[in-house]
């Protein structure tokens, strides 16, 4: 069969399979969506192999497994402002196809040090600190190519689907990088990550977006820094999505660390089988990436975005609780699947609600100064989490991370700015003028 057959047959599948207006249709769109899920396949190696390889090959403690979590996380601290304003005066997708690159050059490393004998934590916490490096400027040029793809209105249904390219990597990616790192070792597996970066990388290259920087002669780094965080600041909505998400991030990162702790040390599974378990996360996430959307219409992105804090924190509340035999695993399991599903009703609209409110010109420095707001409290919560889980138990831990959650849910709940958006604002909607304003003019802030 030739290439035009072959094209002629995906045409013709996608035509039967997808909507008339499916944004799938778009053939930019489409390589795009194809570049996530094959770099989230790679990812969901490195996401169990760069602990495993520290829990397991290095006898990382409680409390540096946070120090490895909090190495990936600083890197939004330092860098993120100042890559907004640098994202703002370059073309975004050639920061996002260098970024795959590097990723790919951190992930070969791992094994290569371990093939030298010389891989320790270190090590272990550089590479941390380079994939966050990468995540800071190059995941925001992402977020920010995606706008130039699709029409703002559809934004919500386009970070849906590229959450489900994400989960559909989350169902089968688990378990296949279970069965790698059982099969050559957890360093050896980030080969596989490494190829997958590279190919997404290729990927990219045949993507073509129009964007014409227009240099401005009045352009200064520390104004137009200082630019980007007056427009967050005196945006009522963007503050209250970085208040609330900045506690969101506190609160997982404190879970996250000593997730693969609890699964390899209180209910002894193997590799395998912790992968196996990583396959709920999938489950949640496709599930929630294919209603997320009907969701969100449904009750508005605000409301949406409180209802995924509240699973998230009784999810996380499970394994705490449960006994460590069949039911723990089971718990820990489930909390996995409600950790998807709130992730990405949070992250879908969230994403949606700040693209929309914000002009082209501001895109990249509203995203950086966004991540940076909502990643400061990500590392503490990494560092606590890891010392309540070496002092006191790593159910402490999931505790904490549980009924921070929660408490956020309810206090969210109670901010108009966020209950009453019930539709994603307009950009020329002005910020609401205070608790009392209509549900349109507090999307609008």
């Amino acid at each position: 069969m030739n290439q035009g057959s072959i094209a002629r047959a995906w045409r013709a599948l996608a035509g039967r399979l997808l909507g008339a207006d499916d944004l799938l249709r778009q053939v930019t769109y489409r390589r795009l969506f194809s570049s996530i899920l094959i770099s989230s396949l790679g990812a969901q190696v490195t996401m169990l192999a760069l602990p495993l390889t520290a829990a397991l090959l290095l006898h990382a403690t409680p409390t540096q497994m946070g120090l490895l979590t909090a190495m990936e996380i600083l890197p939004f601290v330092l860098f993120s402002l100042p890559s907004g304003v640098w994202l703002d005066r370059v073309r975004k997708l050639p920061v996002y196809i260098g970024g795959e690159c590097l990723l790919a050059v951190a992930s070969a490393s791992v094994p290569l040090a371990w093939w030298m004998d010389v891989l320790a934590m270190p090590l272990m916490y550089l590479v941390a600190f380079v994939i966050g490096s990468v995540h800071t400027t190059a995941g925001s040029a992402a977020q920010i190519v995606l706008t130039q793809v699709v029409p703002r209105d559809r934004l919500v249904e386009a970070h849906a689907k590229n959450a489900l390219a994400s989960s559909g990597a989350e169902v089968a990616g688990p378990g296949l990088a279970g069965a790698l790192i059982k099969l050559v070792g957890a360093p050896v597996a980030f080969l596989l990550d490494a190829v997958m970066l590279a190919f997404s990388a290729w990927i990219l290259r045949g993507i073509r977006v129009d964007e014409v920087r227009t240099p401005r002669p009045e352009a200064h780094f520390w104004h137009d820094l200082k630019a980007g965080v007056r427009f967050v600041r005196e945006h009522r909505l963007l503050v209250a999505l970085a208040a609330c998400v900045g506690v969101w991030q506190m609160c997982q990162n404190a879970a996250v660390v000593v997730q693969i702790l609890y699964a390899t040390r209180v209910l002894g599974l193997p590799e395998q089988a912790v992968g196996l378990s990583y396959v709920g996360m999938g489950a949640g996430t496709v599930l929630t990436s294919v209603f997320g959307n009907r969701v969100s219409h449904r009750f508005g992105p605000g409301p949406t975005l409180v209802l995924g804090f509240a699973i998230c924190g009784v999810g996380w509340l499970l394994p705490a609780l449960a006994p460590a035999n069949a039911w723990g695993v089971a718990a820990f399991a489930l909390m996995l699947g409600m950790f998807g599903v709130g992730a990405v009703l949070i992250f879908i609209n969230f994403l949606a609600l700040r693209q929309a409110v914000t002009p082209e010109p501001l895109l990249g420095r509203m995203t950086s100064t966004m991540r940076w707001l909502i990643l400061i409290p990500a590392g503490p919560g990494a560092l606590l989490g890891g010392w309540l889980g070496e002092h006191h138990g790593l159910r402490y831990s999931l505790a904490f991370a549980g009924c921070s959650s929660l408490l956020l849910a309810a206090v969210a709940w109670r901010q108009p700015v966020i209950r009453s958006v019930k539709e994603l604002p307009r950009l020329h909607e002005p910020p609401a003028a205070g608790p009392g304003a209509t549900a349109g003019a507090a999307a609008g802030g």
